[in-house]
């Protein structure tokens, strides 16, 4: 789910616990749904998609809980739209609708945000391109109100027109350059803290 000192997160959640599924369930189990609902809501915003996972986790709240796995799924689906206002399809339908209408001026802004990936790993404590790469995707999908996939695919169209680079090869490039010296750094940090902790552990036995 979003901050749940939100206010309008606190009417949803409000809202649907005293919806017809929510009054069912008890807290726990209101609060594994509701959780469910927040999984799912993140999983449109990321890929466009939410059948599959949500068959996943209805088939889990079924084996654990005494519901069928198809009232598992109504009562997930019943809290979601209680929570937000809207049912799956509609939050996946917004977001394609918004990617199918984004203006030239809203794609322009792909290719500062492609560059700002090589940017987190150059300067970020140990930011790896696969975290880099899916937080910025993040932040500019939130932007324009797109899914995270939709950003990822025009940041790399970005950077192949203007740089002719493919985004995963220069990322990697990247992280070669400035994350793997840390990580090889911390590593051997460990060894050698690893070697003094061992020689400071025989000098004490010794004198004992």
């Amino acid at each position: 789910m979003n901050n749940l000192f939100d206010p309008k997160e606190q009417i949803g959640a409000a809202k649907a616990r005293e919806s017809f599924s929510g009054r069912m369930l008890t807290n726990r189990q209101f609060d594994d749904a509701m959780a469910i609902t927040g999984i799912l809501e993140r999983e449109i915003k990321a890929t466009g998609k939410f059948k599959e996972k949500l068959s996943d986790y209805a088939v889990a709240m079924a084996r654990t809980e005494k519901f069928d796995v198809m009232k598992s799924e109504t009562i997930i689906r019943d809290l979601y739209k209680a929570r937000t206002g809207e049912t799956m399809n509609q939050t996946r339908e917004k977001l394609m609708e918004r990617e199918a209408s984004l203006t030239k001026d809203q794609k322009h802004g792909a290719y500062k945000h492609a560059k700002e990936v090589g940017q987190m790993i150059e300067h970020g404590n140990k930011m790896s391109f696969h975290r880099a790469y899916a937080h910025v995707a993040s932040d500019f999908a939130n932007e324009l109100g797109i899914t995270d996939v939709a950003a990822k695919t025009l940041m790399k169209e970005a950077l192949k027109s203007v740089e002719d680079k493919d985004l995963y090869e220069w990322g990697k490039e990247q992280e070669e350059k400035f994350y793997r010296p840390q990580i090889e750094a911390e590593k051997q940090q460990r060894k050698t803290l690893k070697v003094e902790n061992g020689r400071t552990q025989t000098r004490q036995h010794q004198r004992a």
